[in-house]
């Protein structure tokens, strides 16, 4: 019993074990509580603030939701544009991660470090500037429009971390491919490939989920012909019931969720830490 008073457990525990309780604590409620909150308004009937629980359970707005078809056709335009968006990407950035782990040249660094532009400024404001390019090149509104929006905020990813997995890998390795007698393109695809592959497969992951969250791009050059889910959100917010937008985003979680279990073999510490790594 003296365990359950807080200076009961202050001294059974000592000053430093009760300050490193007090400190996670309070970062499972900072990081867990809003998720339990989402969680508990995804499966409210009717809730009125500000009670601290729903008035009735039950699942009448997840039947609300899955009913609408502008809701359900928008996960599927998600799930595409995301799989294109990563597809692309590794064609357009996995020989580019190659040359820059493999070749020397002038402002190989600069260049390198010029990925990080489209994070180094706000977003908005690079989406309505390309948005001007895209209303004189007719892209508005088109589907290649969106993807190019979601390849360009996946570059970064797609080449740091590959260009690491890359160098990680030992000349000698392929040097010895090449004694044996394969070709070039054989020891890349039989040597190189293999060995980077946990680096690309992350960056690939992280290009995946990036292309599923995005939402300004989408809604400034694809809105009204293209609706993803995240821009969707925003109609739920202003249309819906407070509950239905819990709903929208458990669906939300649920393909990351999946997608991060079957690949956490390879998020390990170290391979992320690795892949942007400056050298």
């Amino acid at each position: 019993m003296k365990w359950l008073s807080p200076k009961g457990f202050y001294f059974a525990v000592g000053r430093k074990k009760f300050i490193e309780f007090i400190v996670l604590s309070a970062f499972l409620l900072f990081f867990y509580l809003p998720l339990l909150n989402l969680f508990m308004l995804a499966f409210a009937n009717k809730y009125e603030a500000p009670a601290l629980f729903p008035l009735q359970w039950g699942f009448k707005w997840w039947d609300y939701v899955l009913g609408q078809n502008s809701l359900v056709s928008s996960i599927a335009l998600s799930f595409t544009i995301a799989i294109v968006t990563t597809i692309i990407s590794i064609c357009i950035c996995i020989p580019a991660a190659y040359a820059l782990a493999r070749f020397s040249f002038p402002g190989r660094k600069v260049f390198f470090l010029s990925f990080l532009l489209s994070d180094a400024f706000p977003k908005m404001g690079l989406y309505i500037a390309i948005g001007i390019i895209f209303y004189k090149l007719h892209l508005i509104g088109t589907f290649l429009g969106v993807v190019i929006i979601h390849v360009l905020n996946s570059i970064m990813f797609m080449t740091w971390i590959p260009a690491n997995a890359f160098r990680s890998i030992h000349r000698q390795q392929e040097e010895s491919a090449r004694d044996a007698g394969a070709g070039p393109i054989r020891t890349f695809i039989k040597v190189t490939f293999p060995l980077a592959l946990p680096g690309i497969i992350v960056a690939s992951l992280f290009t995946f989920l990036g292309s599923l969250e995005e939402a300004q791009g989408t809604l400034l050059v694809g809105f009204p012909q293209f609706k993803t889910m995240p821009v969707e959100m925003y109609g739920i917010i202003m249309q819906y019931a407070t509950t239905a937008g819990p709903v929208f985003s458990i669906i939300l979680m649920i393909p990351t969720v999946i997608v991060l279990f079957l690949m956490r073999r390879y998020l390990s510490p170290d391979t992320i830490a690795n892949g942007f790594k400056m050298k």
